[in-house]
């Protein structure tokens, strides 16, 4: 399969069929494209971005300004019957152009509005609302969240887009052409979600802070830090007001309230009330005392921990394997969270940018040693 592409989401869609053992050549300009040197970066200066997003890959270079470096990739592509993008269409690498040679051609085309238009993960979270619902409860102005969710869904709608294509043509022969725009999948996504609904029939949804909307869940503070708990349950609810020794005042408020607690829709009306009944509980013990409280229960929740304490913690994961990446060295990585079977995906390396360029143009182009050697003399590939 040949990659074309930068940033988050096609990369993702890449290394996600990478860790599943698909042989992805990344393609990218002499020099490297405009995620080489995104952050953040290790000492060293190198992309921990860009590094951590092509695991398992391998890394071809190529001038994609000159008509000779694109129909270098013409014909990976033709090799392949697979490319993945999110780059401009070139001369001669357009899909069109790239299905004469190949009609079984597979060519997934990330887009970031449908109509064509340009965007970003940023922009379109703006756009489709979640902004103005994210945050403090008394915020006036939006929010933006620090993770690039629409990136993220995208990548893995861009994979099993890509797979579903490939048993087609397993079972028909036939290649398809798949789009993908970015602001669709974010405006998807907010309407399985039932949010657009709620809006349409009249409902204003409220910024809440750190509250779960539509039930019990919030944070609390505790001696020596700060805790997140949810109830999605009445199960859930009932080893709470257990677990705390709270259920006879918890009964209390219910019965001077009219509410049933065991009904989500009143755990949340009466939020407030409730979380100042716990409050006290987990403010007077440690996350330890907390965990001890808890342990054997349903109830669900979590320490809050920031990235620098998470990263002392992380040689008990499972999923994390010691990857000597190069250029940035040893370093604890995630694999692939899939599970196959009794089997563990462990972590790859990204290649080097451009380091597999002579390797693939002898064995996936048939191409001499002297010719590849003309080729970097000229620039037209690196390596």
């Amino acid at each position: 399969m040949v990659e074309l592409s930068s940033f988050v989401a096609a990369p993702l869609g890449g290394m996600t069929l990478a860790q599943l053992g698909a042989d992805v050549i990344r393609v990218d300009p002499v020099g490297g494209g405009p995620d080489i040197d995104r952050w953040p970066l290790a000492p060293s200066g190198h992309s921990l971005y860009w590094a951590g997003l092509n695991k398992g890959k391998r890394s071809v270079t190529v001038d994609l300004r000159s008509s000779e470096g694109r129909e270098l990739v013409a014909g990976l592509v033709r090799e392949s019957g697979v490319v993945l993008t999110n780059a401009p269409p070139r001369e001669g690498l357009a899909y069109e152009s790239l299905r004469q040679a190949r009609p079984d051609l597979i060519h997934v085309q990330l887009q970031g509005r449908r109509d064509g238009g340009n965007a970003v993960d940023y922009t379109v979270n703006a756009a489709v609302g979640f902004p103005s619902i994210t945050g403090p409860s008394d915020q006036a102005a939006p929010v933006n969240h620090a993770l690039p969710a629409w990136d993220i869904a995208c990548g893995l709608y861009l994979a099993i887009g890509l797979l579903a294509a490939e048993r087609h043509r397993l079972r028909t022969g036939e290649g398809q052409r798949i789009r993908i725009a970015l602001q669709d999948v974010a405006l998807a996504t907010a309407g399985n979600l039932g949010y657009l609904a709620e809006a349409q029939l009249g409902k204003a949804r409220p910024r809440l802070g750190n509250s779960v909307f539509g039930d019990f869940g919030r944070d609390f503070a505790t001696a020596d830090g700060r805790v997140m708990v949810v109830t999605l349950t009445p199960r859930h609810w009932r080893d709470l007001v257990g677990a705390t020794g709270l259920g006879e005042v918890t009964a209390a408020l219910e019965r001077a309230l009219d509410a049933d607690f065991r009904r989500a829709g009143d755990r949340y009306a009466y939020r407030d009330a409730l979380g100042g009944v716990l409050a006290p509980w987990f403010a007077s013990r440690t996350c330890e005392q907390v965990e001890d409280g808890l342990k054997g229960t349903s109830v669900l929740w979590s320490r809050y921990r920031g990235f620098a304490e998470l990263t002392r913690d992380l040689h008990t994961e499972p999923l994390m394997a010691l990857l000597d990446q190069p250029g940035i060295g040893p370093h604890l990585a995630p694999g692939s969270p899939l599970r196959l079977g009794e089997a563990s995906l462990p972590p790859s390396p990204a290649p080097a940018l451009g380091g597999d360029t002579e390797e693939v143009l002898r064995d996936v182009l048939s191409l001499p040693p002297e010719r590849i050697g003309e080729l970097r003399a000229r620039r037209l590939v690196g390596g």
